[in-house]
């Protein structure tokens, strides 16, 4: 991530209040650290929650993890980092005043989460139509285990919430593009995209933990 101390302070900022847009970069990133302390906490609750269930019922979330597909859970991790990597060149590209780069790095990392989004997609159609679903819904009769349907609404739950964060992202990626077309984002004025790119850093963090636990320690 860059440094807006290498902005000479007072050379452009949003918002009256800010001397300066070092000061101003500061405060936003405070703001935007105290947002994912919130965003750690919902998130950690889900993972507490799961853990806790997965040592009461080892063997039930065992033999539940197996209905999983590893291939694309691996798939999608490959994506995310990947786009975390894009990310992170658009950052550096808006920076350095590279607009049209900038741009086509954030659209790939847009592109990315569309990839993302369509694996789910056939993931969550599978289910579907297996019948493999949450609580009262599951009728999957290949695996009849008591605690599975269990294993499954947390399953929906955490990789559903996470899908929903993605999709957030992927809206403050295309307001981030929209105003750097409109020269409102330059290398004197690039808070908004790097605070958008720790959000974005941040959900491909939590698909990192979701895949092992989820997909691989069944």
């Amino acid at each position: 991530m860059g440094n807006h101390g290498q902005v000479t302070p007072g050379t452009y900022h949003h918002g009256h209040h800010w001397k300066n847009a070092h000061e101003e970069f500061e405060g936003a990133k405070q703001g935007m650290w105290v947002f994912l302390v919130t965003e750690v906490l919902m998130v950690g609750a889900l993972f507490v929650g799961y853990i806790i269930f997965r040592a009461m019922y080892p063997e039930a979330f065992h033999e539940a993890h197996k209905l999983l597909n590893p291939k694309l859970g691996l798939l999608n991790t490959f994506v995310l980092i990947t786009s975390s990597w894009t990310m992170v060149l658009g950052v550096s590209s808006i920076q350095r005043g590279q607009v049209s780069r900038c741009l086509a790095y954030l659209m790939t990392t847009v592109g990315f989460g569309f990839v993302f989004l369509i694996v789910k997609y056939f993931e969550y159609s599978h289910k579907i139509h297996e019948g493999i679903l949450p609580g009262g819904l599951y009728t999957y009769k290949e695996l009849a285990m008591d605690k599975v349907p269990l294993f499954f609404s947390l399953y929906f739950m955490m990789t559903g919430v996470h899908a929903f964060h993605v999709i957030l992202g992927m809206g403050l990626i295309t307001w981030v593009m929209l105003r750097v077309k409109r020269g409102e984002v330059s290398k004197q004025f690039f808070t908004p995209v790097e605070l958008v790119g720790f959000y974005w850093h941040f959900v491909d963090l939590v698909w990192i933990f979701l895949f092992p636990l989820l997909y691989l320690l069944g």
